[in-house]
């Protein structure tokens, strides 16, 4: 594995461990600042809108410059806020900090993919995705107890200055492993004209371009309802599990870490079929975490059948983010918006999947009901991809070299 790649997924965890460490913290955050349940809520919800609107914003705002220099002031403007949380004072610190955390999340993803899969050879681009997301789902899986066990242990504050550290690592590691070559538009071929890739990425203008392109549209369509789907199940799993299948509170934390288990085998296992036939491998998963949702509203009383069937649902859920990643870039001729604008897209599926999932708690359909409202997404998304799909004309058994595509449409 080349070292830059495993800089970007150091960087990956790092920010992975922001999101998600925050929910095992809010009772001790809350009560330190003296704040409400609800307002301490938003230190989760303000950190996703954040996330969905910074994507693109921040992604436009830094369009032409190098793309190595990006990610490396994305990272340090991560340890910013996350050292601005360890320290804060009050609420409105605390929140600010976590707004500006959020802010390089989005980017850095959709930047860091595109460079990601610069470091190998074209037929690996999606298990390079891959490897660079590895970091989220193992975050996925520690955050929730890491956070718990430091923050009984040292405090709060002190989950935040572990965070820190970590962010300042992954900027050095960035900043020393990823060649400035592997931003560039195209691969240098050569020591001699490794010079003239300089990293840059495509201008504003060229990158809204994009934008133009109906596969585009459709891929972030099923990457919004995809997620959606799935996110919407996950974030009431905690009552399924308590009110449905009959598991005690305590049970809640092994059974999150048996999901996030799926998480991270579907996501390596997703990138290596999306290498060899991305389209197929996409509809395999979005079928299979349909299936897999409507079944688990039907056996959620089961302990042994909820138990397999989170796993599989953390397994399909995150199989399709690699090929649907490389997918959406492809189509889009590697411009980093697109990419980032498939973060938002993800963001957004997950605040819809959410609150239609409450929704249909709140009208009186039962704690099974997000399952179901997960798998009636999940299915449109489906549609949405098969849709895509036929109209391409032909299944993508390689993803297309990202620099060769960009050269041929400068050509033309």
């Amino acid at each position: 594995m080349p070292a830059g790649l495993g800089a970007l997924a150091l960087g990956s965890f790092g920010i992975g461990l922001t999101e998600f460490v925050i929910a095992g913290l809010l009772p001790q955050v809350g009560r330190s600042l003296a704040v409400s349940e609800a307002a301490a809520g938003w230190l989760i919800s303000g950190y996703a809108l954040t996330v969905a609107v910074g994507a693109i914003v921040v992604t436009a705002a830094t369009a032409g410059l190098p793309r190595k220099t990006v990610l490396t002031g994305l990272v340090a403007l991560f340890v910013v806020g996350n050292l601005l949380s360890a320290i804060a004072p009050n609420y409105p610190l605390m929140l600010l900090g976590r707004v500006i955390a959020a802010l390089c999340h989005g980017s850095f993803f959709g930047i860091g993919s595109l460079v990601a899969r610069r470091l190998v050879a074209p037929e690996r681009a999606s298990r390079a995705v891959a490897v660079m997301f590895a970091g989220l789902t193992v975050a996925n899986v520690l955050g929730v107890p890491f956070g718990a066990l430091v923050g009984e242990r040292w405090g709060w504050r002190a989950t935040f200055w572990a965070i820190t550290c970590v962010g300042v690592v992954a900027a050095v590691a960035i900043a020393v492993f990823v060649p400035g070559w592997a931003g560039a538009a195209s691969r240098p071929h050569s020591s001699k004209d490794s010079g003239t890739a300089t990293g840059r990425a495509d201008g504003l203008r060229t990158q809204l371009r994009a934008f133009r392109s109906g596969q585009v549209w459709l891929t972030l369509a099923a990457t919004a309802l995809g997620y959606g789907g799935m996110f919407g199940a996950f974030s009431y799993l905690a009552y399924t599990f308590t009110r449905v299948t009959g598991f005690s509170s305590t049970d809640v934390a092994w059974l999150l870490v048996v999901y996030g288990s799926g998480l991270v085998i579907g996501n390596m296992v997703g990138g290596r079929a999306a290498d060899r036939n991305r389209d197929l491998a996409l509809i395999a998963s979005l079928a299979g975490l349909t299936v897999t949702l409507a079944t688990f509203g039907l056996l959620a009383a089961s302990p042994t059948a909820s138990v397999v069937l989170v796993f599989l649902t953390g397994l399909f859920g995150f199989a399709s983010v690699p090929g649907l990643i490389t997918r959406v870039t492809d189509h889009a001729r590697g411009v980093p918006l697109a990419a980032s604008a498939n973060v938002s897209a993800s963001n957004i599926g997950n605040a819809l999947g959410a609150w239609l999932g409450g929704f249909a708690i709140s009208v009186g359909l039962g704690y099974t009901a997000p399952l179901y409202v997960g798998a009636a997404l999940v299915l449109l998304g489906l549609a949405v991809l098969m849709i895509a799909a036929r109209r391409s004309g032909r299944s993508e058994p390689h993803t297309t070299d990202l620099g060769l595509a960009h050269d041929r449409a400068s050509a033309g």
